[in-house]
């Protein structure tokens, strides 16, 4: 689809101050597409809507927690007043939570002590960091649509993008709260591009394999900026022997919201993982 049919466009990203979002809204606004940039920190958005402004793109920023209906609720008034109806909705909010990470990938005896401080297994893990971070990735993807899915089945139409997960595949070690939130992503796409179908609104999802951001860094390099032993465990399984950088995950956005070339695909969840999700590792 040409730049002039996407003009008259309007998105909205969710979790648009972060590494892979942040990247897609600013693709999308040099595109012509107004944007809305939700997510929970008013400092991050600001400086991705003046990059946007910058390059004479249109934004709006929304402080928000995509988990409260009411706020996602007046969040779209909001944008609808400001940018008109929105037609593209990219559900890239979601993330983990340090206290839902288990120490180790296999059970110890010392988590049996809970007030263990040194070693978080699962069985002294706190289960209110376990639940925000299945909150925050499931119900911070299907707010988001019931309300900007409602505006599409309105004017006529629209795409949604959910951003899953390798996690949506298969339980990755020491993360089983974000593993069961991303597998939950997965399965809710294929129901809700089914249930939307005819409204003509098409829900498709992207899985990204490892990208590097903020707080994965801090997991999967050390220091003196070499990989940890985890780090090296993602890259020795990764075909392509590499972090996918966030311009990689751009063409696909494209491509899914683009009514020409992907007007009959709906319901599919796409690995953009330098073949993680098809190596056995064996």
């Amino acid at each position: 689809m040409n730049n002039s049919k996407r003009k008259h466009k309007v998105a909205v990203v969710t979790g648009a101050g972060g590494t892979l979002c942040s990247e897609m809204a600013i693709e999308l606004s040099k595109q012509g597409i107004k944007v809305a940039l939700l997510g929970r920190t008013l400092e991050k958005l600001r400086r991705i809507q003046k990059e946007i402004e910058n390059q004479n793109g249109t934004a709006i920023s929304v402080p928000i927690d995509v988990t409260d209906q009411n706020a996602v609720l007046e969040a779209g008034q909001k944008i609808k007043e400001e940018l008109g109806s929105c037609t593209v909705l990219i559900n890239g909010a979601g993330g983990n939570h340090f206290d839902a990470i288990t120490s180790a990938d296999f059970f110890e005896e010392r988590e049996l002590q809970k007030s263990s401080k040194e070693f978080n297994g699962y069985f002294n893990m706190d289960m209110r960091a376990f639940s925000r971070v299945l909150e925050i990735n499931t119900m911070g993807t299907v707010i988001p649509s019931q309300v900007f899915g409602r505006t599409m089945a309105s004017v006529g139409g629209g795409v949604i993008i959910n951003i899953a997960s390798m996690n949506s595949y298969r339980p990755l070690t020491r993360v089983a709260a974000y593993s069961m939130a991303k597998a939950g992503i997965e399965n809710f796409t294929k129901w809700l591009a089914v249930y939307l179908a005819p409204t003509n609104i098409r829900v498709n999802a992207i899985a990204p394999g490892f990208f590097l951001n903020e707080n994965s860094k801090k997991r999967l390099t050390m220091d003196n900026g070499e990989l940890s032993q985890r780090g090296k465990n993602i890259i020795s399984h990764t075909p392509q022997r590499k972090f996918g950088t966030p311009n990689q995950l751009i063409g696909c956005m494209n491509w899914l919201i683009d009514d020409e070339s992907s007007d009959f695909l709906t319901g599919v969840t796409i690995p953009i993982d330098g073949g993680f999700s098809a190596s056995s590792g064996v």
